[in-house]
Protein backbone atom coordinates (compact mmCIF):
# COMPACT_ATOMS: atom_id res chain seq x y z
CA UNK A 1 0.00 0.00 0.00
CA UNK A 2 1.22 3.49 -0.80
CA UNK A 3 2.45 5.30 2.32
CA UNK A 4 2.49 9.06 2.70
CA UNK A 5 5.18 10.94 4.57
CA UNK A 6 2.92 11.39 7.58
CA UNK A 7 2.50 7.68 8.24
CA UNK A 8 3.97 6.19 11.39
CA UNK A 9 6.88 4.44 9.71
CA UNK A 10 8.08 7.52 7.86
CA UNK A 11 11.46 8.95 8.75
CA UNK A 12 10.72 12.25 7.06
CA UNK A 13 8.70 15.35 7.92
CA UNK A 14 5.05 15.85 8.55
CA UNK A 15 3.18 18.81 10.22
CA UNK A 16 2.31 20.15 13.62
CA UNK A 17 2.58 17.85 16.55
CA UNK A 18 1.17 17.43 20.00
CA UNK A 19 -1.82 15.86 21.61
CA UNK A 20 -3.41 19.30 21.85
CA UNK A 21 -2.59 20.36 18.30
CA UNK A 22 -3.22 17.38 16.01
CA UNK A 23 -1.93 17.54 12.47
CA UNK A 24 -4.49 19.08 10.08
CA UNK A 25 -5.67 17.13 7.10
CA UNK A 26 -6.42 17.94 3.48
CA UNK A 27 -9.62 17.01 1.80
CA UNK A 28 -8.79 14.60 -1.00
CA UNK A 29 -9.06 15.80 -4.56
CA UNK A 30 -11.38 13.77 -6.75
CA UNK A 31 -9.99 11.94 -9.77
CA UNK A 32 -11.69 14.53 -11.95
CA UNK A 33 -9.82 17.29 -10.07
CA UNK A 34 -6.48 15.65 -10.79
CA UNK A 35 -7.42 15.14 -14.43
CA UNK A 36 -8.51 18.77 -14.70
CA UNK A 37 -5.30 20.10 -13.14
CA UNK A 38 -3.05 17.91 -15.27
CA UNK A 39 -5.12 18.62 -18.38
CA UNK A 40 -4.82 22.36 -17.84
CA UNK A 41 -1.08 21.95 -17.32
CA UNK A 42 -0.77 19.94 -20.54
CA UNK A 43 -2.62 22.67 -22.45
CA UNK A 44 -0.27 25.25 -20.96
CA UNK A 45 2.90 23.32 -21.88
CA UNK A 46 3.41 24.66 -25.41
CA UNK A 47 2.64 28.34 -24.73
CA UNK A 48 4.70 28.20 -21.53
CA UNK A 49 7.73 26.86 -23.39
CA UNK A 50 7.20 29.32 -26.23
CA UNK A 51 7.17 32.20 -23.75
CA UNK A 52 10.94 31.83 -23.78
CA UNK A 53 13.68 32.05 -21.23
CA UNK A 54 13.43 35.77 -20.48
CA UNK A 55 9.67 35.80 -19.93
CA UNK A 56 9.91 32.76 -17.69
CA UNK A 57 12.67 34.49 -15.74
CA UNK A 58 10.46 37.54 -15.32
CA UNK A 59 7.64 35.26 -14.18
CA UNK A 60 9.84 33.66 -11.50
CA UNK A 61 10.71 37.14 -10.25
CA UNK A 62 7.00 37.96 -10.12
CA UNK A 63 6.26 34.77 -8.18
CA UNK A 64 9.01 35.61 -5.68
CA UNK A 65 7.59 39.12 -5.26
CA UNK A 66 4.06 37.76 -4.71
CA UNK A 67 5.33 35.45 -1.97
CA UNK A 68 7.21 38.33 -0.35
CA UNK A 69 4.12 40.52 -0.47
CA UNK A 70 2.19 37.89 1.50
CA UNK A 71 5.11 37.01 3.80
CA UNK A 72 3.45 37.85 7.12
CA UNK A 73 0.32 35.81 6.45
CA UNK A 74 2.26 32.91 4.92
CA UNK A 75 4.63 32.64 7.88
CA UNK A 76 1.81 32.99 10.39
CA UNK A 77 -0.22 30.27 8.68
CA UNK A 78 2.78 27.95 8.43
CA UNK A 79 3.63 28.44 12.09
CA UNK A 80 0.05 27.65 13.13
CA UNK A 81 0.23 24.37 11.21
CA UNK A 82 3.82 23.27 11.86
CA UNK A 83 4.99 25.01 15.08
CA UNK A 84 8.37 25.58 13.40
CA UNK A 85 8.56 29.18 14.61
CA UNK A 86 8.56 32.53 12.83
CA UNK A 87 12.36 32.86 12.74
CA UNK A 88 12.86 29.50 11.03
CA UNK A 89 9.92 30.03 8.65
CA UNK A 90 10.98 33.55 7.66
CA UNK A 91 14.40 32.17 6.82
CA UNK A 92 12.81 29.39 4.82
CA UNK A 93 10.67 31.82 2.83
CA UNK A 94 13.71 33.98 2.13
CA UNK A 95 15.52 30.91 0.83
CA UNK A 96 12.53 30.12 -1.39
CA UNK A 97 12.28 33.58 -2.95
CA UNK A 98 16.07 33.65 -3.38
CA UNK A 99 16.09 30.40 -5.32
CA UNK A 100 13.22 31.56 -7.54
CA UNK A 101 15.21 34.67 -8.46
CA UNK A 102 18.37 32.60 -8.86
CA UNK A 103 16.60 30.43 -11.42
CA UNK A 104 15.65 33.64 -13.21
CA UNK A 105 19.37 34.40 -13.49
CA UNK A 106 19.99 30.85 -14.74
CA UNK A 107 17.43 31.36 -17.51
CA UNK A 108 18.85 34.69 -18.63
CA UNK A 109 22.42 33.32 -18.67
CA UNK A 110 21.25 30.36 -20.77
CA UNK A 111 24.10 27.84 -20.49
CA UNK A 112 21.73 25.28 -18.93
CA UNK A 113 20.24 24.49 -22.39
CA UNK A 114 23.66 23.15 -23.50
CA UNK A 115 23.28 24.69 -26.97
CA UNK A 116 25.61 22.90 -29.40
CA UNK A 117 26.13 23.52 -33.12
CA UNK A 118 28.12 21.30 -35.46
CA UNK A 119 28.16 22.79 -38.96
CA UNK A 120 28.07 20.58 -42.04
CA UNK A 121 31.48 19.59 -43.31
CA UNK A 122 33.91 16.84 -44.20
CA UNK A 123 35.30 14.36 -41.67
CA UNK A 124 37.66 11.35 -41.95
CA UNK A 125 34.45 9.29 -42.05
CA UNK A 126 32.95 11.34 -44.88
CA UNK A 127 30.61 14.35 -45.00
CA UNK A 128 28.48 15.15 -41.96
CA UNK A 129 25.18 17.06 -41.85
CA UNK A 130 24.45 20.26 -39.99
CA UNK A 131 23.50 19.19 -36.44
CA UNK A 132 22.23 21.39 -33.63
CA UNK A 133 21.37 20.12 -30.15
CA UNK A 134 19.91 21.58 -26.98
CA UNK A 135 17.82 20.68 -23.94
CA UNK A 136 14.07 21.30 -23.97
CA UNK A 137 11.28 20.86 -21.36
CA UNK A 138 9.97 17.33 -20.78
CA UNK A 139 6.37 18.48 -20.23
CA UNK A 140 4.09 18.40 -17.19
CA UNK A 141 5.87 17.69 -13.89
CA UNK A 142 4.23 16.33 -10.74
CA UNK A 143 5.72 17.51 -7.45
CA UNK A 144 5.13 16.09 -3.96
CA UNK A 145 5.47 18.58 -1.12
CA UNK A 146 7.44 17.64 2.00
CA UNK A 147 6.28 18.29 5.52
CA UNK A 148 9.41 19.44 7.35
CA UNK A 149 10.03 22.34 4.96
CA UNK A 150 6.58 23.80 4.16
CA UNK A 151 8.11 26.72 2.25
CA UNK A 152 11.36 25.34 0.80
CA UNK A 153 10.44 21.78 -0.23
CA UNK A 154 6.70 22.06 -0.69
CA UNK A 155 4.37 23.99 -3.01
CA UNK A 156 6.85 26.85 -3.55
CA UNK A 157 9.94 24.67 -3.10
CA UNK A 158 12.96 23.79 -5.17
CA UNK A 159 11.29 21.11 -7.30
CA UNK A 160 8.55 23.52 -8.33
CA UNK A 161 10.95 26.40 -8.96
CA UNK A 162 13.36 24.33 -11.07
CA UNK A 163 10.59 22.72 -13.11
CA UNK A 164 8.97 26.08 -13.87
CA UNK A 165 12.37 27.45 -14.82
CA UNK A 166 12.85 24.54 -17.22
CA UNK A 167 9.59 25.49 -18.94
CA UNK A 168 7.51 22.68 -17.46
CA UNK A 169 4.02 23.29 -16.05
CA UNK A 170 3.76 21.86 -12.51
CA UNK A 171 0.99 20.14 -10.56
CA UNK A 172 1.82 19.93 -6.86
CA UNK A 173 0.40 17.30 -4.51
CA UNK A 174 0.13 19.27 -1.26
CA UNK A 175 1.32 17.70 1.97
CA UNK A 176 -1.50 17.00 4.48
CA UNK A 177 0.47 18.44 7.40
CA UNK A 178 0.20 22.04 6.20
CA UNK A 179 -2.89 22.37 3.95
CA UNK A 180 -3.60 26.05 4.51
CA UNK A 181 0.04 26.96 3.96
CA UNK A 182 -0.05 24.98 0.72
CA UNK A 183 -3.17 26.77 -0.45
CA UNK A 184 -1.93 30.20 0.55
CA UNK A 185 1.45 29.85 -1.15
CA UNK A 186 -0.24 28.37 -4.21
CA UNK A 187 -2.54 31.41 -4.43
CA UNK A 188 0.41 33.79 -4.20
CA UNK A 189 2.35 31.91 -6.86
CA UNK A 190 -0.65 31.78 -9.17
CA UNK A 191 -1.03 35.55 -8.76
CA UNK A 192 2.60 36.05 -9.78
CA UNK A 193 2.20 33.87 -12.86
CA UNK A 194 -1.00 35.68 -13.80
CA UNK A 195 0.78 39.02 -13.48
CA UNK A 196 3.39 37.68 -15.88
CA UNK A 197 0.57 36.82 -18.31
CA UNK A 198 1.34 33.11 -18.38
CA UNK A 199 -1.35 30.42 -18.81
CA UNK A 200 -3.40 29.68 -15.69
CA UNK A 201 -2.66 25.97 -15.98
CA UNK A 202 1.07 26.57 -15.56
CA UNK A 203 0.71 25.73 -11.85
CA UNK A 204 -1.89 23.42 -10.30
CA UNK A 205 -2.60 21.98 -6.85
CA UNK A 206 -4.17 18.67 -5.80
CA UNK A 207 -4.67 17.15 -2.37
CA UNK A 208 -4.88 13.71 -0.79
CA UNK A 209 -3.30 10.25 -0.94
CA UNK A 210 -5.34 9.01 -3.89
CA UNK A 211 -4.62 12.22 -5.78
CA UNK A 212 -0.92 11.50 -5.38
CA UNK A 213 -1.25 8.09 -6.99
CA UNK A 214 -3.39 9.52 -9.79
CA UNK A 215 -0.82 12.24 -10.38
CA UNK A 216 2.04 9.75 -10.81
CA UNK A 217 0.05 7.54 -13.17
CA UNK A 218 -1.64 10.27 -15.24
CA UNK A 219 -0.59 9.82 -18.89
CA UNK A 220 0.10 13.54 -19.37
CA UNK A 221 2.63 13.72 -16.50
CA UNK A 222 6.17 13.34 -17.81
CA UNK A 223 8.29 13.35 -14.60
CA UNK A 224 7.82 13.46 -10.82
CA UNK A 225 9.77 15.07 -7.97
CA UNK A 226 9.39 13.78 -4.40
CA UNK A 227 10.81 14.44 -0.93
CA UNK A 228 9.75 12.00 1.77
CA UNK A 229 10.23 8.56 3.24
CA UNK A 230 12.03 5.69 1.56
CA UNK A 231 8.91 3.52 1.81
CA UNK A 232 6.53 6.13 0.39
CA UNK A 233 8.97 7.22 -2.29
CA UNK A 234 9.68 3.66 -3.39
CA UNK A 235 5.95 2.96 -3.72
CA UNK A 236 5.53 6.00 -5.97
CA UNK A 237 8.68 5.17 -7.93
CA UNK A 238 7.29 1.69 -8.61
CA UNK A 239 4.05 3.26 -9.88
CA UNK A 240 6.04 5.53 -12.20
CA UNK A 241 8.04 2.57 -13.53
CA UNK A 242 4.93 0.40 -14.02
CA UNK A 243 3.14 2.88 -16.30
CA UNK A 244 2.60 1.88 -19.95
CA UNK A 245 5.06 4.70 -20.66
CA UNK A 246 7.43 4.78 -17.64
CA UNK A 247 8.57 8.19 -16.45
CA UNK A 248 11.53 9.31 -14.34
CA UNK A 249 10.89 9.61 -10.59
CA UNK A 250 13.31 11.91 -8.79
CA UNK A 251 12.94 11.07 -5.11
CA UNK A 252 14.94 12.33 -2.15
CA UNK A 253 14.48 9.54 0.38
CA UNK A 254 16.18 8.45 3.64
CA UNK A 255 19.71 9.19 4.86
CA UNK A 256 21.76 8.65 8.03
CA UNK A 257 24.54 11.11 7.09
CA UNK A 258 27.51 9.47 8.84
CA UNK A 259 30.06 11.70 10.56
CA UNK A 260 33.52 10.41 11.46
CA UNK A 261 35.57 11.86 14.33
CA UNK A 262 39.21 10.79 14.22
CA UNK A 263 41.33 10.10 17.32
CA UNK A 264 43.15 13.43 17.09
CA UNK A 265 39.90 15.43 17.16
CA UNK A 266 38.37 13.27 19.91
CA UNK A 267 41.43 13.87 22.08
CA UNK A 268 41.94 17.57 21.45
CA UNK A 269 38.63 19.15 20.45
CA UNK A 270 36.00 17.15 22.31
CA UNK A 271 34.15 20.07 23.89
CA UNK A 272 34.03 22.21 20.77
CA UNK A 273 32.96 19.31 18.59
CA UNK A 274 30.26 18.12 21.01
CA UNK A 275 28.64 21.56 21.11
CA UNK A 276 28.42 21.72 17.32
CA UNK A 277 27.28 18.14 16.91
CA UNK A 278 24.48 18.32 19.48
CA UNK A 279 23.30 21.57 17.90
CA UNK A 280 23.18 19.85 14.53
CA UNK A 281 21.26 16.72 15.56
CA UNK A 282 18.69 18.69 17.59
CA UNK A 283 18.15 21.50 15.06
CA UNK A 284 14.47 21.57 14.12
CA UNK A 285 13.91 18.85 16.76
CA UNK A 286 16.08 16.54 14.67
CA UNK A 287 13.71 16.62 11.70
CA UNK A 288 16.20 17.45 8.96
CA UNK A 289 17.03 15.08 6.11
CA UNK A 290 20.70 15.99 6.60
CA UNK A 291 20.86 15.32 10.36
CA UNK A 292 24.18 13.50 11.05
CA UNK A 293 22.50 10.59 12.80
CA UNK A 294 25.53 8.27 12.88
CA UNK A 295 28.66 9.38 14.71
CA UNK A 296 31.76 7.20 14.37
CA UNK A 297 34.09 7.92 17.31
CA UNK A 298 37.08 6.21 18.95
CA UNK A 299 36.28 3.57 21.58
CA UNK A 300 37.84 3.31 25.02
CA UNK A 301 39.89 6.00 26.71
CA UNK A 302 40.42 7.86 23.43
CA UNK A 303 36.74 8.74 23.20
CA UNK A 304 35.78 9.07 26.87
CA UNK A 305 36.00 12.87 26.95
CA UNK A 306 34.00 13.16 23.75
CA UNK A 307 31.20 10.87 24.98
CA UNK A 308 31.02 12.74 28.27
CA UNK A 309 30.88 16.07 26.44
CA UNK A 310 28.07 14.83 24.20
CA UNK A 311 25.99 13.81 27.23
CA UNK A 312 26.61 17.11 28.99
CA UNK A 313 25.70 19.22 25.97
CA UNK A 314 22.58 17.16 25.29
CA UNK A 315 21.39 17.71 28.87
CA UNK A 316 21.15 21.43 28.07
CA UNK A 317 18.67 20.90 25.21
CA UNK A 318 14.93 20.93 26.00
CA UNK A 319 12.42 18.57 24.46
CA UNK A 320 10.57 20.07 21.50
CA UNK A 321 7.31 19.84 19.65
CA UNK A 322 7.65 17.54 16.66
CA UNK A 323 5.97 17.92 13.31
CA UNK A 324 2.94 15.80 14.14
CA UNK A 325 1.68 13.16 16.52
CA UNK A 326 2.51 10.18 14.31
CA UNK A 327 6.10 11.35 13.81
CA UNK A 328 6.46 11.89 17.56
CA UNK A 329 4.92 8.51 18.38
CA UNK A 330 7.21 6.72 15.93
CA UNK A 331 10.20 8.53 17.40
CA UNK A 332 9.27 7.59 20.94
CA UNK A 333 8.68 3.95 20.03
CA UNK A 334 12.06 3.68 18.35
CA UNK A 335 14.00 5.42 21.12
CA UNK A 336 12.32 3.24 23.77
CA UNK A 337 13.21 0.17 21.75
CA UNK A 338 16.82 1.31 21.67
CA UNK A 339 16.83 1.96 25.42
CA UNK A 340 15.84 -1.68 25.90
CA UNK A 341 18.50 -3.01 23.51
CA UNK A 342 21.23 -4.61 25.61
CA UNK A 343 23.94 -3.71 23.07
CA UNK A 344 23.31 0.01 23.44
CA UNK A 345 23.96 2.43 26.26
CA UNK A 346 22.49 5.88 26.72
CA UNK A 347 25.09 8.65 26.65
CA UNK A 348 22.67 11.43 27.55
CA UNK A 349 19.14 12.80 27.46
CA UNK A 350 17.66 16.22 26.90
CA UNK A 351 15.50 18.12 29.33
CA UNK A 352 11.84 17.46 30.03
CA UNK A 353 9.53 14.49 30.29
CA UNK A 354 6.35 15.76 28.61
CA UNK A 355 5.07 12.81 26.53
CA UNK A 356 3.70 15.24 23.94
CA UNK A 357 7.23 16.35 23.04
CA UNK A 358 10.29 14.81 21.43
CA UNK A 359 13.05 14.47 24.02
CA UNK A 360 16.63 14.35 22.66
CA UNK A 361 18.70 11.24 23.38
CA UNK A 362 22.05 9.87 22.18
CA UNK A 363 23.00 6.19 22.28
CA UNK A 364 26.28 4.39 21.71
CA UNK A 365 27.15 0.92 20.43
CA UNK A 366 30.34 -1.00 19.72
CA UNK A 367 31.18 -1.14 16.02
CA UNK A 368 31.27 -4.92 16.25
CA UNK A 369 27.59 -4.94 17.27
CA UNK A 370 26.37 -2.75 14.41
CA UNK A 371 23.65 -4.43 12.35
CA UNK A 372 21.04 -3.57 9.73
CA UNK A 373 18.39 -2.78 12.35
CA UNK A 374 20.59 -0.06 13.86
CA UNK A 375 21.26 1.34 10.40
CA UNK A 376 17.65 2.47 9.92
CA UNK A 377 16.90 6.16 10.13
CA UNK A 378 15.27 7.37 13.34
CA UNK A 379 13.57 10.66 12.49
CA UNK A 380 13.93 13.03 15.44
CA UNK A 381 16.49 14.48 17.89
CA UNK A 382 18.61 11.37 18.38
CA UNK A 383 21.88 9.90 17.18
CA UNK A 384 23.86 6.70 17.46
CA UNK A 385 27.56 6.84 18.38
CA UNK A 386 29.46 3.90 16.88
CA UNK A 387 32.64 3.18 18.83
CA UNK A 388 35.53 1.86 16.73
CA UNK A 389 38.74 0.41 18.17
CA UNK A 390 41.03 0.98 15.19
CA UNK A 391 41.08 2.13 11.57
CA UNK A 392 40.26 -1.34 10.25
CA UNK A 393 37.14 -1.60 12.37
CA UNK A 394 36.10 1.93 11.36
CA UNK A 395 36.45 1.25 7.63
CA UNK A 396 34.67 -2.10 7.95
CA UNK A 397 31.72 -0.40 9.67
CA UNK A 398 31.56 2.33 7.02
CA UNK A 399 31.56 -0.34 4.32
CA UNK A 400 28.18 -1.53 5.65
CA UNK A 401 26.45 1.75 4.92
CA UNK A 402 24.05 2.26 2.02
CA UNK A 403 23.81 5.46 -0.04
CA UNK A 404 23.77 8.75 1.86
CA UNK A 405 23.02 12.40 1.13
CA UNK A 406 26.12 13.46 3.07
CA UNK A 407 29.19 12.14 4.84
CA UNK A 408 31.43 14.23 7.11
CA UNK A 409 34.97 13.87 8.40
CA UNK A 410 36.44 15.75 11.37
CA UNK A 411 40.20 15.09 11.36
CA UNK A 412 43.39 16.67 12.64
CA UNK A 413 46.18 18.13 10.52
CA UNK A 414 48.40 15.13 11.13
CA UNK A 415 45.88 12.53 9.95
CA UNK A 416 46.21 12.92 6.19
CA UNK A 417 46.63 9.21 5.47
CA UNK A 418 43.50 8.36 7.45
CA UNK A 419 41.56 11.12 5.68
CA UNK A 420 42.64 9.73 2.31
CA UNK A 421 41.35 6.27 3.27
CA UNK A 422 38.08 7.71 4.57
CA UNK A 423 37.66 9.71 1.38
CA UNK A 424 38.10 6.59 -0.75
CA UNK A 425 35.37 4.83 1.24
CA UNK A 426 32.87 7.65 1.72
CA UNK A 427 32.93 9.11 -1.82
CA UNK A 428 31.31 5.91 -3.07
CA UNK A 429 28.42 6.28 -0.64
CA UNK A 430 27.51 9.97 -0.44
CA UNK A 431 26.49 12.85 -2.67
CA UNK A 432 28.18 15.55 -0.55
CA UNK A 433 31.41 15.15 1.43
CA UNK A 434 32.21 17.58 4.24
CA UNK A 435 35.59 18.05 5.87
CA UNK A 436 34.74 19.79 9.10
CA UNK A 437 31.46 21.49 9.88
CA UNK A 438 28.02 19.87 9.94
CA UNK A 439 25.71 18.89 7.07
CA UNK A 440 22.39 20.31 8.27
CA UNK A 441 22.75 23.44 6.11
CA UNK A 442 22.22 23.02 2.34
CA UNK A 443 23.37 26.02 0.31
CA UNK A 444 21.50 26.93 -2.89
CA UNK A 445 24.46 27.18 -5.26
CA UNK A 446 25.68 25.83 -8.60
CA UNK A 447 28.09 23.41 -6.90
CA UNK A 448 25.62 21.90 -4.43
CA UNK A 449 24.77 18.20 -4.67
CA UNK A 450 21.69 17.20 -2.69
CA UNK A 451 21.14 13.58 -3.57
CA UNK A 452 23.26 10.46 -3.43
CA UNK A 453 23.30 6.73 -4.10
CA UNK A 454 20.10 4.81 -3.30
CA UNK A 455 18.29 4.95 -0.90
CA UNK A 456 19.22 8.57 -0.22
CA UNK A 457 17.84 9.34 -3.68
CA UNK A 458 16.07 7.28 -6.31
CA UNK A 459 18.42 8.53 -9.06
CA UNK A 460 21.91 9.50 -7.96
CA UNK A 461 22.86 11.41 -11.11
CA UNK A 462 20.90 14.51 -10.10
CA UNK A 463 20.49 17.06 -7.33
CA UNK A 464 17.28 18.48 -5.89
CA UNK A 465 18.96 21.72 -4.75
CA UNK A 466 20.73 24.39 -6.77
CA UNK A 467 20.62 25.53 -10.39
CA UNK A 468 21.72 22.16 -11.79
CA UNK A 469 18.51 20.62 -10.42
CA UNK A 470 16.86 22.04 -13.55
CA UNK A 471 18.49 19.22 -15.54
CA UNK A 472 15.90 16.73 -14.22
CA UNK A 473 13.10 18.39 -16.19
CA UNK A 474 14.87 18.65 -19.55
CA UNK A 475 15.50 16.28 -22.44
CA UNK A 476 17.86 16.64 -25.40
CA UNK A 477 16.76 17.16 -28.99
CA UNK A 478 18.90 17.41 -32.15
CA UNK A 479 17.97 19.23 -35.37
CA UNK A 480 19.55 17.93 -38.58
CA UNK A 481 19.73 20.22 -41.62
CA UNK A 482 16.82 22.23 -40.20
CA UNK A 483 15.75 25.51 -41.86
CA UNK A 484 16.61 28.59 -39.83
CA UNK A 485 12.99 29.52 -39.11
CA UNK A 486 12.33 26.14 -37.49
CA UNK A 487 15.26 26.32 -35.09
CA UNK A 488 14.84 27.57 -31.52
CA UNK A 489 16.46 30.95 -30.94
CA UNK A 490 19.29 29.32 -29.00
CA UNK A 491 20.36 27.26 -32.05
CA UNK A 492 20.13 29.86 -34.78
CA UNK A 493 23.27 31.13 -36.45
CA UNK A 494 23.17 34.47 -34.64
CA UNK A 495 23.99 33.87 -30.98
CA UNK A 496 21.21 35.24 -28.71
CA UNK A 497 23.85 35.98 -26.06
CA UNK A 498 24.28 32.62 -24.33
CA UNK A 499 27.27 30.26 -23.99
CA UNK A 500 27.31 27.75 -26.87
CA UNK A 501 29.63 25.05 -28.20
CA UNK A 502 30.17 25.65 -31.92
CA UNK A 503 32.16 23.13 -33.98
CA UNK A 504 33.63 21.78 -30.78
CA UNK A 505 34.72 25.15 -29.37
CA UNK A 506 32.99 26.54 -26.28
CA UNK A 507 31.98 30.16 -26.93
CA UNK A 508 31.00 32.36 -24.00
Amino acid sequence: MLQEAHDDDVRRPAGRSSTTHPAPTLEGSRMSDVDHAVGAAAEAAVPFEQAGRVRRADALDAVAAALEDDRHAIVSTADDETALGATRLNGELTRTTYQLRLFGEVLREGSYVEATIDHAGDTPMGPKPDLRRMLVPVGVVGVFGASNFPLAFSVPGGDTASALAAGCPVVVKAHPSHPETSRRTFAAMRAGLTEAKLPEGTLGLVEGLEAGKELVTHPDVRAVGFTGSTRGGRALADLAAARPQPIPFYGELGSLNPLVVTPEVAAGQAQEFAAGYVGSITMGVGQFCTKPGLLFAPAGDGGDELRAALGAKLAEVPAGRMLNDSIRDAYQRETERRRADGRLRTLGDGQGDDPALGRPVVFSVAAADLDAELLEECFGPTALVIEYRDTGELLAALDRLEGQLTATVHAGEGETELVDRLHATLRRRAGRLLFGGFPTGVAVTWAMQHGGPYPSASLSAHTSVGPTSIRRWLRPISYQNAPEHVLPEELREANPGIPRRVDGILQT
